[in-house]
């Protein structure tokens, strides 16, 4: 029996232990319920402190919660304890459009921060379809998106830093600009199993002097999937790609009549900028649509009508809970080139089990969206919109996509990380967490499979790229050294470090691993290695029309990502393949445009000098355009030693063995 008079004589804000209160807070928007044994609504972030430091001295779990609206069981508190409820820390703190930034509390909704821009002319891209009610804290512990994720991506490319307490109570402030590893990448979208976010500092952007939206019918959804993948191959990028099928058009229309067509399914498209650049992207868009047999193109460009529109297709899980008490709302991801396969596969898997779902697909980002119609009274339904559910995600896995796009991971999911992670990979999540975490106290059971729990049926990963002779050598050089627990020094080209590195151990240079090793042509993606020279990479690519938007500076791919010169560097980063000090290899991220699944240790290790781990591949984001990029930087100061990097290197290189010598030759 937990006692919590001691809890409440710390607080400012409340305490509830009334039976009502706590099932209250039992559940989020998915399935599962838990209860917990108390809630603190937090009214300030020391509350927040005091709160973890009470449960850390007693070992009490403790989950954080904003609105409530998370779908894949993310607050549900699995083990009872506290539920830590944010929804009070509601304050805009400053907003500075000089610096093009604002700060809030966690609490803040997502359309209180739009609706307090607007009128300064600026606005904060993330837009998830529950916008109108979700939290910014939520969106950070999910990474959530929304449908212009195609255009500026997900939640964390728009975080620039983070005051988080910790699972011991500490209370840590984490900034992009921070010397080494990127910990507020780290934090978002890990789904407050590494700490709460009690502050944030976002970038905001001003909006567009002008937007179109663009609705086009199809005959069908492969025809709509199909002007999808041609619209991406075409290097046309909209500012929203979304695509609805038949069931989701008539269920909109039903409960709220906004227009759209009655069509087998619709793409809503829109563009932005000047009259110019939107009259370029409407001839290129209006010639795709037709070639794929769109015969009706509708034009919206006044605000009224583009938000009626919008209005409507945000509305689709209340129109279709019109039809049966509960909705699955499916989230996988897949190349987007891959969409016409996946929306046929999905039909199939629908008939196998019985179910039908409507589809909805963020489609430019290759996120889909099945959404299922049933009762949870009937549990043979049940049963039977689970079991598709789950085989859609593993379609997307088995077609070289993720298991979530933006609603996370959660508990729903958590087995189906083992078809996209290897052991290995999803041993380092644990090593993370539990250096963050030792106790597992802070929203214990999400995430990643417990150790033990058996993986679900077949293993699906597609294979990756066999590893030149190079890197195969390089490898296991690094595990001769491991075996032997002698330090070890890597480096690129060099031109970052000492001339003399005598006595840093056995210096490695990954210089020999040069390939580029696929070139995904249709979906604008590069995989490299990392010893590849940033002018000879950047020259291949544009040579064949592509544009990597990374510096044109001397020096390797992968020492350019190591030290970071250029903050938005990180929006091109989607994968990596890494060697652990250790010897063990691991791939972390998806070779796709979206994804959060896991930790984001590929942004994480941006600034890190090599300190945590060696870089051999990097997925990277391509544009059909050339970036505005500067291409001249200083050096970036080397990693700060300090409590919180000794975590990370206890999880990473425990012997303390790769590249010593920047910690010891830093000013800190």
């Amino acid at each position: 029996m937990i006692e919590f008079h001691t809890l409440r004589e710390r607080l400012r804000g409340e305490l509830y232990t009334g039976e009502a209160e706590l099932l209250t807070y039992a559940y989020d928007a998915a399935l599962d319920r838990s209860r917990p044994d108390a809630v603190v609504v937090a009214r300030s972030a020391e509350d927040v402190r005091r709160t973890v430091a009470w449960c850390a001295e007693r070992k009490v779990p403790f989950v954080a919660r904003g609105a409530g609206t998370n779908l894949s069981g993310g607050c549900v508190p699995l083990r009872g304890g506290v539920v830590v409820s944010l929804a009070k820390l509601d304050k805009i703190v400053s907003i500075d459009t000089e610096k093009r930034e604002a700060v809030v509390e966690p609490g803040v909704v997502n359309l209180h921060l739009q609706n307090a821009l607007a009128p300064l002319g600026f606005f904060y891209a993330p837009d998830p379809a529950s916008f109108k009610v979700c939290t910014l804290g939520g969106n950070i512990g999910e990474n959530a998106g929304g449908p212009r994720c195609l255009k500026y991506g997900t939640t964390t490319h728009h975080i620039l830093g983070l005051d988080v307490v910790l699972p011991d109570g500490s209370l840590e402030r984490f900034s992009l600009e921070d010397r080494g590893p990127q910990l507020a990448s780290l934090i978002t979208g890990a789904e407050g199993t590494l700490g709460i976010v009690t502050r944030a500092r976002v970038k905001i952007l001003p909006l567009p002097e002008s937007i179109t939206t663009i609705l086009a019918s199809f005959d069908s959804i492969d025809a709509a999937m199909g002007c999808v993948s041609d619209m991406i191959a075409a290097g046309v990028v909209p500012r929203v790609l979304e695509a609805m099928d038949r069931m989701t058009i008539d269920s909109i229309e039903a409960y709220l009549p906004c227009g759209l067509p009655s069509a087998e399914a619709v793409l809503l498209i829109e563009v932005e900028g000047s009259k110019r650049q939107i009259e370029r992207e409407l001839e290129k868009v209006s010639k795709l649509c037709e070639a794929r047999g769109s015969g009706d193109l509708r034009l919206a460009t006044d605000p009224a009508k583009r938000e009626k529109l919008w209005e409507g297709r945000r509305s689709a899980y209340a129109a279709l809970a019109r039809l049966a008490p509960n909705v699955l709302v499916e989230d996988g991801v897949v190349p987007r080139d891959k969409l016409p396969e996946a929306a046929r596969r999905i039909k199939e898997i629908a008939k196998r089990h019985s179910i039908e779902p409507a589809l909805l697909f963020h489609a430019g980002d290759g996120n889909l969206h099945p959404n299922v119609i049933f009762d949870e009274r009937d549990a043979e339904w049940t049963r039977r919109v689970k079991a598709g559910g789950f085989e859609i995600l593993k379609m997307c896995v088995e077609l070289g996509g993720s298991i979530s796009g933006e609603h996370g991971i959660g508990i729903d999911k958590r087995r189906a990380m083992a078809w996209l992670f290897s052991e290995e990979t999803l041993a380092l999540f644990r090593r993370i967490k539990r250096a963050f975490d030792p106790r597992d106290l802070a929203n214990p059971d999400k995430l990643f499979p417990l150790e033990g729990e058996p993986p679900p049926e077949g293993l699906i990963r597609p294979a990756p790229p066999a590893p030149s002779d190079a890197q195969n050598a390089f490898v296991e050089r690094v595990r001769e050294k491991a075996a032997r627990g002698e330090a070890l020094t890597v480096i690129g080209s060099g031109t970052k470090c000492p001339k003399n590195l005598r006595g840093r151990g056995e210096v490695l240079s990954t210089k020999v691993l040069d390939r580029i090793v696929a070139l995904d042509r249709g979906n604008f993606i590069v995989t490299v290695e990392s010893g590849v020279a940033v002018r000879a990479l950047k020259a291949e690519l544009e040579a064949e029309g592509f544009f990597v938007p990374i510096p044109l500076t001397l020096g390797t791919v992968g020492g350019l990502l190591a030290t970071c010169p250029w903050l938005p560097l990180r929006e091109a980063v989607l994968a990596m393949k890494l060697l652990l000090p250790t010897g063990e290899v691991v791939e972390v991220g998806s070779k796709v445009v979206k994804s959060v699944a896991g930790y984001d240790v590929a942004k994480l290790l941006l600034g890190s000098w090599g300190t945590l781990a060696i870089i051999l591949e990097v997925t990277l984001k391509l544009l059909a355009a050339r970036p505005d990029i500067p291409n001249e930087f200083p050096i970036p100061p080397k990693p700060t030693p300090g409590p919180v990097f000794a975590r990370l290197q206890n999880a990473f290189d425990p012997h303390r063995l790769l590249n010593g010598w920047i910690l010891e030759d830093s000013d800190a």
